[in-house]
This record gives structure tokens, C-alpha cells and sequence, in this order.
């Protein structure tokens, strides 16, 4: 297997190697949160890829969108860059059809992270969808989260690290979705920013909302990646506000193409809106 190829310089192949996905295990973060082989949460991870190309079999290229969904139960994540690597491999490779090619992404995929993974491929024209197996209408038009806006809230903030000590819930039962575009987390090994639109839903004793966006903000000079940090927001929530359910859904903008979409909730039959926000 090879190195983490994250912050080192690459080189760009362009003929399909599948060797180039690289692992990384969910099990060492969430030791580090109290978290055992059974999960506290449900949920996956949702990939979008708006630069997928390949070739048809005449040697014209082909280009769409994918959707990757990897169960939080895997025992792996894939490392984003290693992930961008592997799907520009398809570049210059021919395929026999779009069905081809999203098998081969379901079995790769599947195999590096140990759990079976969904792809979606998508047109980018709406008349070219009645020749694919998905259709891209929620992928067409920019939309926005479902729930209250946090962040015109008049707050003072002085803390920029996780502090989940700040959270805190009055005595009135409720049932809402909490809405910040505010959240900012920090790649753990290149140190770039990662930006995000974050929903906290959650049925319980009502969260303080100013805390709770001082919370979400307190991430803005933490390192991790976008699966770790939403399990830790999810973690905090439930440990310190202890709703009878809760959700939480992270929408991180793109880089490289790809973005990454993490969901957890402590409903097993809980469906992640799948959008595209105006980040996207």
C-alpha cells in the first residue's frame, strides 16, 4: 500500500491505478473520543466528485459527477487526495460504458475501505440521463439547509478550539434543526482551511443557541479530518445536551474536486438530504 500521499508532491497518472487510494482508519480518532467498536451514531459519508472523466471505447472522453456514500462503519476512511489521485487514473483509460465504470469505482472502493460503498454517477446534461443509471436533479441547483439560522446571532467569541464546555440546554422540551455556514476546521496534516455549512437536528431539551454557535466557531483552529470533527460535534452534543435523538450533517465545500459530506445521527433510518449548497 502506499504512503499517505496528502501534503508530499505527486505525480498525476492518468492511466487507472487503483493502488493509488490510500486508508486511513477510523479507529485511532475515535479512541481518542471514547468510542468503542459499537457506535454511538449511524450514518456515512457522502463524496461528491465533479471532475470525473474517462474514455469511451472510440477514445472521446466522457465526462460527469459522482457520489460516493461510505457507511461510518467502515473500517476505513479514504484520504481525500489519494481519493483525487485514483479518479483522474480513469483519464486516458476506455471504458465499454458508464454501468463499467461505476462498478469498477463500487469494487475499488469497497476494497480499501472494507465495506460496501455506493457510487452515483450523473450527466451533466439532464437530457443525457435516460442513458445513466441516476438522474442529477438535485445536483442541478444550488440549495440551502433546512432549519434555524445561527449565525446573525449578536455573540462575543474568544475561543477558537473545540470547548464543547460551552454547550447547554434550558429545561423546555423542543424539536428543531440549527443551522451555521460558520463552521471552519483545519486539514491535520497540510494545515489548509476547510470551510462548511453545518445542521444540528435534534429532539431534547432546547440547546442554547448562542453556545451552540459559539461551539460550532470554537472548531475554527482545530486540526482533523471532515469525518472526525463531525463525529466529535456529534459526540459533545450528546454528551453534554443529551437529546432523546440528534443528527448532525456537515457540508464541506470542494477542493480538488471533491467534496466531503459527513452524516451521523443516532436514528439508524435517518436519510441525509442529498443537495448541493451555494459553497458547492
Amino acid at each position: 500500500m502506499n504512503l499517505n500521499p496528502l501534503g508530499q508532491q505527486t505525480e498525476y497518472i492518468s492511466v487507472y491505478s487503483p493502488h493509488l487510494l490510500f486508508p486511513i482508519s477510523r479507529a485511532e480518532s475515535r479512541k481518542l473520543l471514547g468510542i468503542g467498536t459499537t457506535l454511538p451514531f449511524f450514518g456515512e459519508d457522502i463524496w461528491t466528485a465533479y471532475e470525473l472523466s474517462w474514455l469511451d471505447p472510440k477514445g472521446k472522453p466522457v465526462v460527469a459527477v459522482a457520489e460516493f456514500f461510505i457507511p461510518c462503519d467502515s473500517e476505513f476512511m479514504i484520504e481525500s487526495k489519494s481519493f483525487k489521485l485514483y479518479l483522474n487514473s480513469l483519464n486516458q483509460t476506455r471504458y465499454q460504458s458508464v454501468a463499467e465504470v461505476e462498478d469498477l469505482l463500487v469494487k475499488d472502493l469497497s476494497a480499501v475501505a472494507c465495506a460496501m460503498v455506493r457510487v452515483r454517477l450523473y450527466p451533466l446534461l439532464p437530457a443525457q440521463a435516460s442513458h445513466w443509471r441516476a438522474q442529477p436533479a438535485h445536483l442541478l441547483n444550488a440549495v440551502s439547509l433546512n432549519g434555524i439560522l445561527l449565525d446573525e446571532l449578536p455573540i462575543s467569541v474568544d475561543t477558537y478550539h473545540p470547548a464543547p464546555e460551552l454547550l447547554s440546554t434550558a429545561s423546555e422540551e423542543v424539536s428543531e434543526s440549527l443551522v451555521s455556514h460558520l463552521l471552519k476546521t483545519n486539514c491535520p496534516v497540510t494545515g489548509q482551511p476547510d470551510w462548511a455549512s453545518i445542521c444540528v437536528s435534534y429532539t431534547g431539551c432546547k440547546i442554547d443557541h448562542e453556545n451552540l454557535l459559539r461551539y460550532i466557531i470554537s472548531f475554527r483552529e482545530h486540526q482533523d479530518f471532515h469525518e472526525h470533527c463531525v463525529e466529535r460535534i456529534f459526540n459533545d452534543i450528546a454528551d453534554h445536551c443529551k437529546p432523546e435523538s440528534l443528527t448532525v450533517y456537515a457540508r464541506y465545500t470542494r477542493r480538488g474536486g471533491l467534496d466531503i459530506n459527513p452524516f451521523r445521527s443516532s436514528n439508524p433510518e435517518a436519510i441525509p438530504a442529498l443537495l448541493r449548497l451555494v459553497r458547492q
